[in-house]
């Protein structure tokens, strides 16, 4: 039986695309689909603009909600995860360099998209508490974790 972090990886290694949730000055809500790769220590990497909306929120209020969950038209297949945390600008090069590998092979973006990567941020979302949802374990299946607390 795999732990219930285990659950959260597979899901989130498993997807593709996460739903951004940012709070805009005024505290309105803001939510964008973004392309995404994860790291072992389950932080979640995207590029973007530092001039879209939900990056300037990012900017003022670096707190964020995060949701991934697989596409299906039966609510007995709904599988997803929840997410909030923190969300930084990577600074460091090499870190940088890494992704833009990872994320490049894993979109066989290859050189079409070399001139707008550069051009963008790399952002790392790094979560402190996740919620699960499997429909397909029963109806309203759930689990949470803190993942702030050493996971053991």
């Amino acid at each position: 039986m795999p732990s219930k972090l285990d659950c959260i990886r597979e899901l989130l290694g498993s997807c593709s695309t996460l739903a951004l949730a940012t709070a805009e000055r005024d505290g309105g809500p803001h939510s964008t689909p973004l392309f995404f790769v994860m790291d072992d220590a389950m932080r979640l990497y995207w590029f973007s603009s530092r001039r879209s909306l939900h990056s300037r929120n990012l900017a003022a209020h670096p707190e964020a909600a995060v949701a991934v969950f697989h596409e299906t038209e039966r609510w007995q297949q709904i599988r997803g995860v929840q997410m909030r945390g923190t969300v930084a600008v990577v600074e460091d090069r090499e870190r940088r360099r890494e992704m833009v590998r990872t994320y490049c092979e894993r979109f066989a973006l290859g050189d079409l998209f070399a001139a707008a990567i550069r051009r963008s941020a790399l952002y790392c979302f790094t979560p402190f508490w996740a919620r699960y949802i499997d429909n397909t374990v029963h109806f309203g299946y759930k689990f949470e974790l803190d993942l702030s607390a050493p996971q053991g």
